[in-house]
């Protein structure tokens, strides 16, 4: 008898939804950059992309993996400076999102989640944000780089996974975000920060021993084929 092949883990992907017109007037678009399904790909995953409305729990459970991609703001509870503009997330795509996050912890998914998709990590674990960088923290760099060849270093703490798997002290990486993680929440460490203090990275605590539940700060997904190789290839490793 012919052994088969082990079967490609299948790495669930919630796109974004546009619920306010802002592709065609009147109509709900899901939108994801297709960069995401690409690396997840490269790296030996097959990509499945999970569509709210929907049962969170019953698509989590045909999948082996996470990726919570970049995405919409978080709004501040208080208000800012009206020049401060915000880009909310649809509350029906952060509900269901909320709910694919909360089903794949509870099944014990290795979870990649990536700008938006790592702050939310954090909010959900009772973490806490900076909603605009300029105005709470004073002195911070420019996160929102304008330019997509743009890179900036940042710092990876000593003995965490993110360390190990790049096996480097600082790695160089691209940045679209002007929110950012100002507390990384229960059971969560900080893996990386800038050189102004900004939490570039989180991780479950316990490094490379812990299960894989990571947080990136910027897009990997647009990144060098190495970085890509680097964390993509242990997150579909992790799944399989």
């Amino acid at each position: 008898m012919i052994a088969s092949a082990p079967m490609a883990p299948r790495i669930g992907i919630p796109p974004s939804l546009d619920a306010a017109g802002r592709w065609r007037p009147g109509r709900r678009f899901h939108y994801l950059d297709a960069a995401y399904a690409e690396a997840v790909a490269e790296a030996g995953g097959v990509p499945v992309y999970l569509a709210a409305p929907g049962p969170a729990a019953a698509q989590i459970a045909a999948v082996d993996g996470l990726l919570v991609p970049g995405g919409p703001d978080f709004l501040p509870a208080a208000p800012y400076p009206e020049a401060v503009a915000f880009s909310p997330a649809d509350a029906a795509q952060l509900t269901f999102d909320r709910a694919l996050l909360a089903a794949a912890r509870a099944a014990a998914l290795p979870l990649l989640g990536v700008c938006y998709g790592m702050q939310l990590l954090a909010l959900e674990s009772g973490g806490a944000l900076h909603h605009h960088l300029p105005l709470d923290l004073p002195g911070s760099l420019e996160h929102r780089c304008a330019d997509p060849a743009a890179r900036h270093p940042v710092a990876l703490v000593p003995g965490t996974r993110l360390a190990r798997l790049f096996g480097a002290a600082e790695i160089a990486v691209n940045s679209r975000h002007h929110q950012a993680v100002s507390d990384p929440g229960r059971g969560l460490a900080v893996a990386a920060r800038s050189a102004d203090g900004v939490i570039e990275a989180i991780e479950a605590a316990g490094g490379a021993a812990a299960p894989f539940l990571v947080g990136v700060q910027w897009h990997p997904e647009s990144l060098e084929r190495e970085h890509r190789r680097a964390l993509f290839g242990a997150f579909v490793a992790a799944c399989s």
